[in-house]
């Protein structure tokens, strides 16, 4: 089974930076693509950006266009989020997401098999 472990969450203030990791432990399944979402309090789940594992090719959300910048290492086990010119609206719960098979939107939850636990960001303005 395929786990995926998320860090570097944390508390910023309006402005700054945070970069979030995202672990692939026990990769034993075909994995494609992989994806960072985010959930605030009250609110859906909402896809933030998702990078395919094959080509590096990238897709973000509206709302962190040219802030946000989503990357995989060589190895193809760790994909990040480097956050930057982060706002209060930014404050959320980031998951990290991986799955293998094509179709629909890129940001429907339903697509992804594998979650991680989540990492908390905080944003204060």
């Amino acid at each position: 089974q395929v786990h995926l472990v998320e860090s570097g969450g944390g508390s910023v203030q309006a402005g700054g930076s945070l970069r979030l990791s995202c672990v692939v432990e026990n990769y034993t399944d075909v994995i494609n693509y992989m994806a960072w979402f985010r959930q605030a309090p009250g609110q859906e789940r909402e896809g933030v950006a998702i990078i395919y594992t094959g080509n590096d090719a990238t897709i973000y959300a509206d709302s962190v266009k040219g802030r946000f910048t989503i990357s995989q290492d060589k190895g193809k086990t760790t994909v990040y989020l480097q956050m930057n010119s982060l706002k209060a609206e930014d404050t959320a719960m980031y998951y990290c997401a991986a799955g293998s098979s094509y179709g629909g939107t890129w940001s429907t939850t339903t697509r992804y098999k594998y979650w991680g636990q989540g990492t908390q960001v905080t944003v204060s303005s």
